[in-house]
């Protein structure tokens, strides 16, 4: 199926791991679509773009930046218009899981209200007047899941993106501009294999999903692109899991 993105740009956070952003950005150029990459670790950065190029034939351009630096968003933002002329699509990955204890002082939640939400949403404030200057855009963002199993810092700010999301939509349907997300379950990625680095550990999680193994980043990537493209413009306002079937919600 052609998904109508040949020519589109796209602006794609947390693309340095080996997981979810780098997988969306490859799956994004494969389209035809003018990529820019970002994330703070330069050299990791450099190495997916040669990837990307290799696989692709496009090499994407790359915006090497800290998003813990107050002045990063606004940074991102500027860079990634004069590379690509303009911004079609923003593509939020980056951040964490923070799994904590009760008695965690209040700077760790600080730290991941931060990265998680604030960031994000100051990077998505400074792209969104491009996109409602051209009349189109999508905005899709990486979140999590609903069902916290634990105390984990990042699941505040990822059901403050859900919100937030919800609301914006609200408002940029009018300018062609859907807003989005994904909550991705145990899919393998540098973090997931961080918190799960032996075999036994991962076929112990892996043993409560229905469909019994850990997904791809590349399954996550093609619904991400889907929801990117112009076939995708009555889907707004979504909070979509690709997680194998572990969430228990009916609806």
């Amino acid at each position: 199926m052609d998904m109508k993105l040949a020519g589109k740009t796209a602006l794609v956070t947390g693309a340095s791991s080996v997981g979810l952003g780098r997988a969306i950005a490859l799956g994004l150029a494969r389209e035809g679509v003018k990529v820019a990459i970002t994330a703070r670790r330069g050299d990791l950065l450099k190495q997916a773009a040669q990837e990307i190029k290799a696989a692709t034939g496009h090499e994407p351009y790359v915006i090497e930046g800290d998003l813990y630096q107050k002045e990063t968003p606004a940074r991102i933002a500027a860079e990634a218009r004069v590379k690509l002329g303009r911004v079609d699509i923003l593509m939020n990955a980056a951040g964490g899981s923070r799994p904590i204890p009760f008695d965690t002082p209040p700077e760790v939640w600080e730290e991941s209200m931060l990265l998680n939400f604030f960031r994000l949403r100051e990077l998505t404030h400074a792209i969104l007047p491009g996109m409602m200057e051209h009349k189109w855009g999508r905005v899709i963002s990486l979140t999590g899941t609903s069902e916290p199993y634990n105390i984990n810092a990042a699941n505040p700010a990822k059901a403050a993106i859900h919100a937030w999301t919800k609301g914006l939509s609200r408002e940029m349907g009018k300018y062609g501009i859907t807003l989005n997300c994904i909550k991705p379950g145990r899919i393998t990625s540098e973090q997931m294999l961080r918190m799960h680095p032996t075999e036994e550990m991962r076929r112990e999680f892996t043993a409560e999903l229905p469909v019994q193994r850990f997904g791809e980043p590349e399954e996550l990537a093609d619904l991400a692109v889907c929801l990117a493209s112009p076939r995708a413009c009555d889907i707004t306002g979504t909070a979509t899991p690709v997680d194998g079937g572990l969430s228990r919600f009916a609806f």
